[in-house]
């Protein structure tokens, strides 16, 4: 057979395609470059590392699809039958893995987010108290580097959840989006603050620039997202991700921009984290109150699909932030290679 041409419908605008980090993402990677289905073995899947770096990328590639694609990649592949049966395996392994994990956590919404509500006395675990109290510039940029997998698509993957809301829920979903999205301004746009602080930083903010050096557990908080995002019967988990991150990220961003201010890394750096103090506080209340409000009273057996997107936002930050002080403990990135120096 007479391998295919050149796509008429290639991405031209989307980040460049990584190199796989095993089997799995190295078939992904070649697919996508060869315009052919995936090459891997069949009992790859089952042997993968769920928390791995193989499985993990693997699955952001495919999910990245849905974005942006790659550059030179067919816009077509999105729906590729070969590409989406992988990905299908793949996310069957990570779901169960986040089922496992949190298998005697909370059930109900308010058993879930209680935690979440109050300060905690010891912050000695809080990254952001870290970089708060004692960051220096370089990890404050490899944060960033970072967060940007996720932050240059801020609010796109919970913009799924919309069609599959009704009501109240639906109307404060779309209040808050738009909030995100810059209330109707492209120099408000959440992705677009984050950009200017990666600029402040010294930072390439192409949007996946960073990808190659990210590791499995930032591309894991970033799949979780996809993940209930592309699926309608998560669509309660969705909401319980995205009201975890509204819930957390006022107290956050405000220890993130005194940081950015102690460290002298520029206005628009700790004016995206002061942005959000306001801004998330307001949106903490819309999202419990409207959104999880609304979508329970319309569908009360949600609930506990609600906690569970809670617990799983939780166990990949713990996860990511475990990661990163690890790193930084000992004297080393948290990057897969080290940024450079500034």
């Amino acid at each position: 057979m007479t391998p295919p041409g050149p796509s008429t419908t290639a991405t031209a605008v989307g980040p460049h395609l990584v190199e796989g980090r095993g089997e799995l993402s190295a078939a992904v990677a070649n697919a996508l470059r060869s315009g052919r289905p995936p090459a891997y073995g069949p009992a790859s899947v089952l042997k993968v590392d769920t928390w791995g770096e193989d499985l993990q990328l693997a699955l952001y590639l495919l999910y990245e699809l849905h974005y942006r694609g790659f550059d030179g990649v067919d816009e077509e592949r999105e729906w590729d039958p070969d590409l989406l049966r992988l990905r299908r395996a793949l996310e069957d392994r990570f779901l169960h893995a986040l089922r496992t994990e949190l298998s005697g956590a909370p059930r109900s919404v308010e058993d879930a987010f209680a935690p979440l509500l109050v300060e905690p006395v010891d912050l000695s675990d809080s990254l952001s108290h870290y970089l708060e109290t004692e960051g220096e510039l370089w990890q404050l940029r490899e944060y960033a580097a970072l967060r940007s997998l996720y932050h240059l698509k801020e609010a796109d993957p919970h913009a799924w959840v919309i069609p599959r809301l009704t009501g109240r829920a639906k109307a404060a979903m779309v209040a808050v989006e738009y909030d995100e999205f810059g209330a109707g301004r492209a120099d408000r746009i959440h992705a677009r603050l984050f950009a200017d602080l990666m600029a402040d930083l010294e930072l390439d903010p192409t949007y996946g620039c960073y990808l190659d050096r990210a590791p499995a557990p930032l591309l894991a908080t970033v799949n979780l997202m996809s993940l209930f995002g592309l699926h309608r019967a998560l669509r309660g988990a969705l909401v319980g991700h995205f009201a975890c991150v509204e819930v957390t990220s006022s107290p956050g961003s405000r220890r993130m921009a005194k940081a950015m201010r102690r460290c002298a890394a520029g206005p628009a750096a700790e004016h995206f984290y002061a942005e959000h103090v306001q801004a998330d506080a307001v949106h903490e209340q819309v999202v419990r109150h409207e959104v999880i409000g609304g979508l329970l009273a319309d569908e009360p057996d949600l609930e506990p699909d609600v906690a569970f997107g809670c617990e799983a936002t939780v166990l990949l930050e713990d996860r990511l932030a475990a990661h990163i002080r690890k790193a930084w403990d000992q004297g080393h990135t948290a990057l897969r290679t080290p940024l450079s120096e500034v």
